[in-house]
């Protein structure tokens, strides 16, 4: 058991609610793009949790649920990584403070979820633990 964590790429005619910023909900046919897998990225977890509930999100955990990224959200989150600034987050399933070993990674996604979203695609975030 751990931290599991994956980014998507949707087409809007996937996506029942496409201009909600979370929880975002799919046709019985969706085809998502994978951009990114993450295991036990636990400060990556947190910048995404801060994010959710700062656009509305109410589930009583950040776990099983989504998150829309646009391009302000994936251009603050690629400052925080060059810059080392991911909070600092634990949790019992969430492994350690990742952050180097995820840096390149984490760069290339943002690189990919930006060219996604150039594409008119919806970008969000899902994990669970």
């Amino acid at each position: 058991m751990g931290l599991d964590q994956n980014a998507y790429s949707f087409s809007r005619k996937d996506v029942n609610n496409p201009d909600a910023d979370v929880d975002l909900t799919f046709t019985d046919n969706a085809e998502p793009g994978d951009l990114a897998y993450w295991r036990k990225h636990p400060n990556l977890q947190g910048w995404m949790e801060k994010l959710y509930y700062n656009k509305g999100g109410k589930a009583e955990s950040f776990n099983c649920v989504n998150v829309r990224l646009d391009e302000d959200d994936l251009n603050r989150l690629k400052e925080d990584v060059e810059s080392g600034s991911l909070p600092q987050t634990g949790g019992f399933f969430f492994g350690v403070d990742s952050c180097e070993y995820y840096k390149e990674h984490d760069l290339k996604f943002i690189k990919d979820a930006l060219e996604a979203i150039k594409d008119g695609r919806i970008v969000l975030y899902d994990s669970w633990w």
